[in-house]
């Protein structure tokens, strides 16, 4: 390899780190709640049906912004709009422990997500362009990792955080914390291009949004993320809250069994992402490895996560739900490599967003219902048991609805005569 090729991997794989490190904070932040939840709700006397309103607050936002961040990440320089959106998501986490009523964190739960909402748009694109279908499963898996790493890390040292700072401390010190990372990437932001163009061939725009949801393809994935988040949401909007109110967890073991779970999707998603990719280099069709494997993930996820509430053995349980999660992995890791095939570079930010947009809806409903139920039967069995369903609901989007398992061919917009895309 050349030196200037050497040089452009080395900064290709050292904008990954960094974006890895910002998904981590990123999930930090949306999680950081959960951790807190118990302590805010003691100070402030409210309900287990109003702090699922709070939980899900991030996500009313961070939803509906989606549509608009798929469109901003085509129009500007994606390098910039994610520093601009990750100021905003850590500075609305600093200001979290300054206020003193219910409406005002509610406020800065929606801020927060207005700045979460670029960031997997964002990622899709760069790695669309910068990373081929024999790496793509590495960079999507170790993207994910960092997103299950922060809710990790988040209960680790946030319980600790909480306990020695109070709630209030633990939000000021992760915002403050987390402006540092700009230093870098404001550093690396300008050396990175962002050409346009796809390995099949440049389209003179990317594709509409009008283009984007005339696919079936496109519905099946959403419908999948649908499903698929709602478990994902329940999970790091609730499970401290469950570990802390149902299995009576002291603050010592909530932290490491608490954390555990994500720990464990983390070191699924990036061995799973690597199998593939090594798939892929001996030959293997993309699209059918990757929709095989997260299938797969998502069904045994199902099989696994009930049992683990059932059972009231506290150290089978936990290896159940340890289980579940790293079976919940194998989809994490490919989910977002199985878009990017189907999408490819030119459709990856509206598809990425609009998607994104579809799928985390659940995080409004999942945080709410979840809470609605648990006031209703003061138990977490249906709960749970509602987020196996949608994990069957995801497993039948990405298989029956998506059908082939293959890149869309986008019209091109300068040749009109073009026949109509496949999906």
């Amino acid at each position: 390899m050349d030196i200037a090729g050497s040089r452009s991997k080395r900064l290709q794989w050292t904008t990954l780190v960094l974006l890895i490190i910002s998904v981590c904070i990123n999930y930090l932040d949306r999680g950081n709640l959960g951790v807190a939840a118990k302590s805010i709700q003691t100070e402030m006397h409210f309900g287990p049906s109003e702090l699922g309103l709070l939980l899900g607050a991030f996500f009313w936002s961070y939803a509906l912004m989606q549509i608009v961040a798929g469109k901003i990440v085509d129009r500007w320089n994606v390098m910039w709009v994610i520093a601009c959106g990750y100021l905003v998501w850590s500075a609305a986490t600093g200001l979290t422990g300054l206020v003193h009523s219910f409406i005002t964190i509610f406020v800065l739960r929606l801020l927060l997500g207005v700045g979460e909402s670029v960031a997997y748009p964002s990622y899709s694109k760069i790695i669309a362009a910068h990373f081929g279908e024999e790496t793509r499963g590495a960079a999507n898996g170790l993207i994910d990792a960092g997103s299950k790493l922060g809710p990790a890390l988040g209960i680790l040292l946030g319980v600790r955080m909480v306990n020695a700072l109070s709630w209030r401390g633990m939000f000021i010190a992760i915002g403050a914390a987390s402006m540092l990372w700009l230093i870098p990437w404001c550093l690396i932001a300008p050396r990175l291009s962002m050409s346009s163009g796809s390995e099949t061939g440049s389209v003179a725009a990317p594709p509409s949004y009008a283009q984007v949801l005339s696919k079936r393809a496109f519905w099946g994935t959403a419908i999948g993320l649908f499903g698929a988040n709602y478990t994902w949401y329940l999970l790091l909007t609730w499970l401290p809250y469950y570990f802390e109110t149902d299995r009576h967890y002291t603050h010592d073991r909530l932290a490491l069994l608490g954390s555990l779970p994500f720990w464990s999707v983390a070191a699924s998603a990036t061995c799973s992402g690597l199998f593939t990719d090594f798939l892929v280099r001996r030959g293997a069709d993309a699209g059918r490895v990757r929709r095989t494997c997260l299938s797969w993930g998502l069904l045994l996820c199902a099989g696994l996560l009930l049992p683990a509430v059932i059972i009231r053995e506290d150290v089978l349980s936990n290896i159940l739900f340890t289980l579940a999660c790293l079976a919940f992995g194998m989809f994490s890791a490919n989910h977002w490599a199985f878009t990017q095939t189907l999408a490819g570079q030119d459709g990856a930010g509206k598809w990425t967003g609009f998607e994104n947009f579809v799928g985390n809806t659940s995080g409004v409903v999942a945080p709410y219902l979840s809470g609605l139920t648990l006031a209703k039967t003061h138990s977490f069995l249906w709960a749970f048991g509602i987020a196996c369903f949608f994990l069957l609901c995801s497993v039948a989007g990405f298989t029956v609805v998506v059908g082939p398992a293959r890149p869309v061919l986008w019209t091109r917009v300068s040749d009109p005569a073009v026949a109509p895309s496949r999906t």
